[in-house]
């Protein structure tokens, strides 16, 4: 595709960093159990720690990730983005060396303040950036080429990590981290984000960021808007759902399975294999075709569906079979990125992008608040009925919300060339 050849860098950039990313992810679990709970197959402490970290990392991209969109509209993407890209290659670094249970404890630490920094701020600016480069039409389908990269990332690092014994995973990951980050420095070209982004490279005409964003701008921001406002709504009850499965997921299947990191390894290579065919195939094919509003539908019903499954499995060939539907679940966040990125103008994209990011912050702070408890207290003796899936199962609920309000959705034209607050659909 024509749009390609101009994001070429930035698909290199967010491949190889979620790649490191995402080949220790089915180590982890045994990591942690081996570090807290050595010898068992369930454990509160791991399942609450985790939660913990979660809610932490969500706390601190509530707050960073509205600052780091508002400052690259002004100082541009490549700027921003060398900080969290250099911050994720510290809490590789610490397993690769030990996994001693002193060194789990520093790897939380950093790896806490590592999420702060990177979670929401690498998403948010390679969205911008995407959005800088390729116009309106085209960008619902860059956007599922973004997600797709993610996800072949996805791919490739869980093969890894299936293949490879889990010392010599943590080093390639974080060789990979420190790779992504110096080629992001050396080729990564910086977007045109704006007027601002301009000024502030020209020393004779600075122009410093204002202030810092409040959570009064992001409000403010959302009420211009009916359309932010849904799929803000939309976005809370998604990632709350998505947080709520991928924190208690992988300890209900060990406790329930007694799944190990390659049984972990297999069943995210299925969704990932499936993820990466719908972004990288289907969806560039569907999206001129169907409005990103139907495709948001389409998703977040699949998701309901598999999040149901995992939930109920009764044997340990089901999780399989839930996972093939994240062929259509992956449609879900590029469609509402897009939605999102078709509502402002040019110089507010970062602001807008960050804006929905840190709703997702937001729900991922909740999150563990209610889905922890419930799996800790549904995979032990003291359960109150034999129901080990039933956090799962609120996660399920929790999607279908998000269904229902998606179903809701109806975009006004995009805009092209100002900002929202010139709309006539703006409300009063």
């Amino acid at each position: 595709m024509e749009f390609f050849s101009g994001l070429r860098h930035l698909f290199v950039c967010v491949f190889l960093y979620h790649v490191s990313a995402f080949m220790v992810m089915p180590a982890m679990t045994d990591v942690t159990m081996e570090a807290l709970c050595p010898g068992r197959d369930d454990c509160a402490l791991a399942i609450y720690l985790t939660g913990f970290q979660q809610a932490i990392t969500g706390i601190g991209t509530l707050m960073i990730t509205p600052l780091v969109g508002s400052l690259s509209d002004e100082y541009g993407r490549k700027s921003l983005l060398t900080l969290p890209m250099t911050v994720a290659v510290l809490p590789l670094v610490v397993l690769a060396s030990s996994r001693t249970r002193s060194s789990f404890f520093v790897y939380y630490a950093f790896k806490t303040l590592a999420g702060m920094v990177c979670e929401g701020s690498i998403l948010c600016l390679s969205l911008a950036y995407v959005a800088d480069n390729v116009g309106e039409g085209r960008r619902a389908a860059a956007f599922g080429i973004l997600s797709g990269v993610s996800v072949a990332a996805f791919v490739l690092g869980t093969l890894i990590s299936r293949l490879l014994p889990t010392t010599l995973t943590f080093q390639i990951a974080a060789i990979t981290a420190a790779v992504a980050a110096v080629y992001m420095k050396a080729f990564l070209i910086d977007s045109n984000s704006g007027s601002g982004a301009i000024q502030a490279a020209d020393p004779l005409k600075p122009e410093p960021c204002k202030r810092i964003p409040s959570v009064d701008d992001i409000l403010c921001l959302l009420r211009r808007s009916l359309t932010l406002s849904q799929v803000a709504m939309v976005a809370f009850f998604s990632t709350l759902a998505d947080s709520g499965l991928h924190a208690s997921l992988l300890y209900y299947l060990k406790a329930q399975f007694h799944f190990n990191k390659d049984q972990f390894a297999d069943l995210l290579l299925i969704v990932g294999i499936a993820g990466a065919f719908s972004q990288l195939l289907i969806m560039p094919l569907v999206a001129p075709y169907l409005r990103e509003e139907k495709l948001l539908s389409i998703g977040l019903f699949a998701s309901c569906v598999h999040i149901i499954l995992y939930s109920i499995s009764w044997s340990f060939w089901v999780p399989y079979v839930a996972a093939t539907f994240g062929v259509m679940a992956v449609f879900i966040h590029p469609c509402m990125r897009s939605i999102v990125s078709k509502q402002v103008g040019a110089t507010e994209q970062g602001k807008a992008q960050g804006c929905i990011s840190s709703i997702c912050s937001f729900a991922t702070i909740l999150s563990p608040l209610t889905f922890t408890p419930l799996t800790a207290l549904f995979l032990s003796d003291k359960a109150p009925f034999h129901f080990p899936g039933f956090s799962i199962m609120c996660a399920g609920f929790a999607t279908m919300i998000s269904f229902t309000l998606s179903l809701m959705i109806r975009s006004p034209p995009p805009i092209t060339s100002h900002k929202a607050s010139n709309a006539s659909y703006i409300l009063v």
